[in-house]
Parts: structure tokens; C-alpha cells; sequence
């Protein structure tokens, strides 16, 4: 049976490993005492979650003396951000368009004078108008 790179990565253990194992290798014991302390969970249970990366793609292990260490592997991770490039580029637009738009309120705020008030507020001495 074959599993969808995002049922691995859905689960927040699993990226959690992954973002441990970014930084470099990690033994199991190590990659164990950071997931128990953040998630509660228990030695098999943090075995069960290397496996689930090992067996999908997503991590390598290997043997040094009695220990393990583990390392992410990144063709999964490659063909994740492959199949999220269609979505990037219409977030792109979006983040220019934000990126524009607070340019430009950062240029209106330098070029008011200091000491008018904001647009949006009215003056000080003005009574608040009643409400019929």
C-alpha cells in the first residue's frame, strides 16, 4: 500500500522529527528525549513514528556501534515541494501585492506631519457626536 507524502507529514511527531533532523543526524535516543519532552509520548511510540518515515522515504537510519542514527532523506521532501510550486505562485502574487500595499503605507506615514492626528481619528476637542 502506498501512502501519500501528506498522511506522513500530517502528523505533527512526524514533522517535528523532521525539523530535528534538518539541523543533522540524531540518534533515536536523542530524536526520543526532545519528542517525549514536547509531546508526551513514549519510546515505542517515538520508534513507531522513525519507522513510519523510514519505511516511507523520509528518513535513513544507520548503525554506529549499538546506536541509531537517523537523518532526513529529501526526495520526498523535494516531490512534496514540487507538487506545492502550482499554489506558490498564486501565494506569491498575493504576498507582492501585501508587500505593495504596506510600502505604500509606510511612504504615506513618513510624508503626514508628526503632530496631525490620524486620518481615521477625530480631533481631541471635538464632543463626540450622540447617537439619535
Amino acid at each position: 500500500m502506498e501512502v501519500h507524502a501528506f498522511d506522513v507529514l500530517g502528523d505533527p511527531v512526524r514533522r517535528r522529527i523532521l525539523e530535528l533532523l534538518a539541523d543533522g543526524e540524531l540518534s533515536a535516543g536523542e530524536v526520543t528525549a526532545v519528542v517525549r519532552r514536547e509531546f508526551g509520548i513514549s519510546q515505542p511510540g517515538v520508534s513507531q513514528h522513525l519507522r513510519v518515515l523510514r519505511e516511507n522515504g523520509f528518513a535513513r537510519v544507520r548503525a554506529e556501534g549499538a546506536r541509531r542514527l537517523y537523518a532526513v532523506e529529501p526526495a520526498p521532501l523535494q516531490d512534496v515541494d514540487r507538487w506545492l510550486e502550482r499554489f506558490r505562485r498564486t501565494w506569491d502574487r498575493h504576498l507582492d501585492a501585501l508587500a505593495t500595499e504596506l510600502a505604500r503605507g509606510k511612504r504615506e506615514r513618513r510624508a503626514a506631519p508628526r503632530d496631525a492626528p490620524p486620518q481615521d481619528t477625530p480631533p481631541q476637542d471635538t464632543p463626540p457626536e450622540e447617537e439619535p
